[in-house]
């Protein structure tokens, strides 16, 4: 994949679960619960695989703790690109509210 990176990304391990996916013009898919693990985060979006098929330009609230339970950061995740392997799919995200 082309690096198109504004920001330099961090490696890291976490766990989250995507709920529900929405669109600008009030498209929604809700019960998506599809589980995925971060494995970067730079100040300008995240990096997550998953095993499961997400649409491109969607976006999900995330809550990303990065540290003690104090610290944490409440956004709005657009996914913008995607990249298939054999047993999972990496997906770039921006941070974008």
């Amino acid at each position: 994949m082309e690096e198109r990176r504004k920001s330099e990304r961090f490696p890291v391990s976490l766990k989250l679960e995507i709920s529900s996916l929405f669109k600008q013009d009030n498209v929604r898919m809700d019960n998506v619960n599809e589980p995925i693990e971060v494995i970067n985060v730079s100040k300008t979006g995240i990096g997550f695989k998953s095993r499961g098929e997400l649409p491109l330009d969607y976006y999900f609230n995330a809550c990303i703790q990065l540290g003690g339970p104090l610290s944490r950061l409440y956004t709005v995740v657009k996914i913008i690109r995607r990249e298939e392997h054999e047993d999972y799919i990496i997906y770039g995200c921006e941070f974008v509210g």
